[in-house]
């Protein structure tokens, strides 16, 4: 995602007045007393659990190692269960994503957390546009960007999260290129791409005749990124047998190519990326705590495009000229139309969507196949002809939380539906589902808020 403006560094200035603080404080539980300060400065949603990567760090055992994340929006708290085992609950009933506005009391486990608005502080929002390639002039962007610049000048391990398309890699480079190893080479190592049975051999390279068909010596990624950056890409599907060696890798700086006698020191700066809740799958045994640790001493969470407000225009204006586009052409009811949609494939869908216009012009709305529409807030929606299961089932989410997501699209259809046929009276359509009005309304609560 390259771009037409000259690179910048970040300057700060107060783009916005100010915004809401809030403050979250244990009032039951073992942490009770200790509190901490959530405000719309911070880069990213801050992390509820008893993991070591949280923000919010509990010892409550009946909660889960990352339970659930608060961030401000606006004047808004917003407070999002992240598949927790025990569930989050507000006034006893269960919310999955919520924002909160006033004074409540939320639980996890056996954990009372009190939520108070404490005032409002000034809000510091860099003027850059981008940083490398990665662009977004949004606020969740331009808070993300300083954090950045200065993880970029440290050699700290970073782990990168974010959905498919959000532009992972991309950061990475951008990483990469304005840190102390930009003249080193950049390798990336993609875990989804190589066969299990190739996995070590890619890592660490092999010696001639190590195995069958080892015609010739192989130099891993690690000794090709020597001087450099290495970016093991989509990290959580690293098979579970191969975890220990990497660490081992990590750990001692050194490796041991297949069929090799010696040890060989590797120079590498080392960054991760992954779609996946890393915390979810120590939780579930598919990833070592160990490893986790030791990669994620730095962690950027990259927002998906649709809680970037006002990005979508920006990056379909820049694509449009980076592919060779007359600005003039791009017409100010698909940018509008755009804007709108919920990208779920987040960036790189836009940027094909993009191609397809410029390719296609006015016939590109009748070959857009139905896609899988989600939701602002990860409800997927599907347009005609669509199949919401296959839409989440191509996501590859763990079960629960894929259950989950169909089960609130359902949720969100038959309320819709129900509404509808009895013109919008609540008692009439919770009487026709056979529930108690309160359940019917907190059913359409969450549908409202997922």
């Amino acid at each position: 995602m390259s771009h037409e403006e000259s690179p910048t560094v970040p300057r700060q200035r107060p783009s916005l007045p100010s915004a809401e603080r809030f403050a979250v404080t244990v009032v039951e539980g073992p942490d009770q007393g200790r509190q901490w300060a959530v405000d719309a400065s911070q880069p990213a949603p801050l992390l509820i659990g008893t993991g070591s990567g949280c923000e919010i760090r509990l010892s409550d055992r009946m909660v889960s190692r990352r339970h659930a994340s608060v961030c401000v929006e606006e004047t808004r708290l917003r407070l999002l269960d992240r598949g927790s085992t025990n569930g989050t609950f507000v006034d006893d009933m269960a919310v999955r994503d919520i924002s909160i506005s006033d004074s409540r009391v939320i639980q996890l486990g056996s954990t009372k957390l009190r939520i108070d608005r404490v005032g409002a502080v000034a809000l510091q929002l860099t003027t850059a546009s981008r940083f490398g390639r990665l662009v977004g002039a949004s606020p969740r962007m331009r808070r993300l960007f300083p954090l950045c610049e200065r993880l970029a000048q440290t050699e700290v391990p970073v782990v990168i999260e974010g959905e498919t398309g959000v532009g992972k890699e991309q950061l990475a480079e951008a990483i990469h290129e304005t840190g102390p190893r930009s003249e080193g080479p950049l390798v990336v190592f993609d875990c989804t791409a190589v066969a299990p049975t190739l996995i070590e051999s890619e890592l660490f390279g092999h010696e001639a005749g190590a195995f069958s068909g080892a015609t010739h010596r192989h130099l891993g990624v690690f000794e090709r990124a020597a001087g450099g950056t290495l970016l093991i890409d989509e990290i959580g599907d690293l098979p579970l047998e191969q975890q220990p060696k990497l660490l081992r890798a990590i750990e001692r700086r050194s490796v041991r190519r297949v069929g090799g006698e010696v040890d060989i020191r590797v120079d590498v700066r080392l960054l991760a990326a992954t779609r996946r809740d890393l915390d979810h799958e120590v939780y579930a045994g598919r990833f070592r705590d160990d490893l986790y640790h030791r990669i994620a001493v730095a962690r950027v969470a990259l927002p998906p495009l649709r809680e970037r407000a006002g990005d979508v225009s920006r990056l379909a204006r820049h694509f449009w000229v980076e592919l060779g586009g007359d600005p003039a052409r791009l017409p100010k009811e698909v940018l509008e139309r755009w804007e709108d949609d919920p990208w779920p494939g987040n960036v790189r869908q836009l940027r094909n969507a993009v191609l397809r216009r410029l390719a296609l012009g006015d016939l590109a709305e009748l070959d857009a196949q139905p896609d899988a529409r989600e939701h602002p807030g990860g409800r997927h929606r599907v347009g005609p002809g669509g199949d919401a299961v296959e839409a989440v089932l191509a996501l590859e989410l763990p079960l629960a939380e894929a259950r989950q997501k169909i089960v609130d699209e359902f949720e969100q259809r038959y309320v819709e539906r129900l509404l509808d046929e009895h013109d919008g009276n609540m008692a009439r359509a919770a009487a026709a589902a056979g529930v108690a009005r309160r359940h019917f309304r907190r059913i359409k609560a969450k549908t409202r808020h997922a």
